[in-house]
């Protein structure tokens, strides 16, 4: 009987038993089948059921390519193909191998998806580090899982020596990036910001669009995006404007010394009372805090929405000049007074008188 040889495999028959034939060519029909209609099975139970978020048409894509590489490998275990040698293992433990970590493979993805999307709205941080560390850890454990099925597992361990070796070498020279990493884990935890929130870190300040693991990126005020690494966030001062739902506003006017301060203060605390955004409670504070070298300085604190504080600031600040201004109340510019050690002497000088005849002003 006439064999064919490949270079990386044993002698293999040219000529099959018809039976095996016909009997690996029934399982690949039925499982194909068998795929297909457990397919449609999922696709319709997913419009019945709320549990959509595991009855869907994914679970039901990954279950028909189980049902077809499974037969295919079964076939091919009727034909004798999986038990050919490759070095320490076999065709069959490698195929096996392959299957188990695609499969979870996708498992791991579409969960992670799953875990993001069905938290509702716009997923916080902690949502979408969870789902990120669940796929990695997955994927990782499924893929020495593999190796292990595939039987290979004892001739890589060197191989695996040598690259932790590889890897603290590395390890030291990459130290930025495992400090982005820790810092990274360290914010899931700790949680001082959320994407969506309004925060200040350092010179930097916007709103929050997007948390990774080795860095945190955030939209300006001026619409510039900036990149910050979790290093550097994590070992900062970070201001999160928007964490409680109501934040207070400092304002000072300045109103002239001839003024009647008593009389200021009644008009602002109106003023204060008449916008629909200040609160209540806290109750608003206007109190004369400084005299200075020019005026006397008025001090506002009065309590908004956080959402709202812009709006609410800029409108006191309207209002408030407004109502001085329909009062007659003085903002002053600056002034200086200026002390000599003697008494100054002016001389005023009379312009000389114009001789009869001259023609002016005639």
């Amino acid at each position: 009987m006439a064999n064919v040889t490949l270079p990386w495999l044993p002698p293999l028959p040219v000529e099959l038993a018809v039976e095996d034939i016909l009997k690996a060519a029934v399982i690949i029909v039925v499982a194909l089948l068998a795929g297909r209609v457990i397919r449609k099975l999922i696709i319709r139970k997913s419009k019945e059921t709320s549990l959509k978020w595991i009855i869907n048409q994914d679970t039901a894509d990954i279950l028909f390519r189980m049902f077809v590489l499974g037969g295919a490998i079964w076939a091919l275990y009727v034909l004798g193909i999986m038990n050919y040698s490759i070095g320490p293992t076999t065709v069959g433990n490698i195929a096996f191998a392959a299957g188990f970590f695609y499969f979870t493979y996708l498992i791991a993805r579409k969960s992670r998806d799953y875990m993001i999307e069905g938290s509702g709205g716009e997923p916080g941080p902690d949502v979408v580090i969870r789902a990120k560390l669940f796929y990695y850890v997955l994927v990782t454990i499924a893929f020495f899982m593999a190796l292990s099925f595939a039987g290979v597992s004892a001739q890589l361990s060197a191989l695996l020596a040598a690259a932790g070796i590889t890897g603290i070498i590395l390890g030291f020279s990459a130290q930025t990036v495992v400090s982005n990493f820790i810092s990274g884990v360290f914010m899931y935890f700790d949680k001082p910001l959320q994407i969506g929130d309004a925060v200040k870190v350092g010179d930097a300040g916007g709103i929050v669009e997007d948390i990774r693991i080795f860095s945190t990126r955030i939209r300006s005020w001026d619409g510039t995006l900036i990149r910050i690494p979790n290093e550097k966030l994590f070992n900062s001062n970070i201001v999160n404007l928007m964490r409680h739902p109501v934040r207070r506003v400092d304002i000072q006017v300045g109103i002239a010394y001839s003024t009647d301060a008593d009389r200021a203060v009644e008009i602002i605390k109106e003023v204060l009372d008449a916008i629909p955004l200040v609160l209540a409670e806290p109750e608003p504070a206007v109190y004369i805090s400084e005299l200075s070298d020019s005026a006397v300085v008025i001090a506002i604190r009065a309590w908004a929405p956080s959402e709202k504080w812009f709006d609410v600031r800029t409108r006191i600040v309207l209002d408030v000049k407004k109502a001085l201004d329909r009062e007659g109340i003085e903002i002053p510019f600056p002034q200086r007074v200026n002390w000599f050690a003697n008494d100054l002497r002016v001389r005023i000088e009379e312009p000389p008188e114009k001789p009869e005849g001259s023609g002016e002003g005639t």
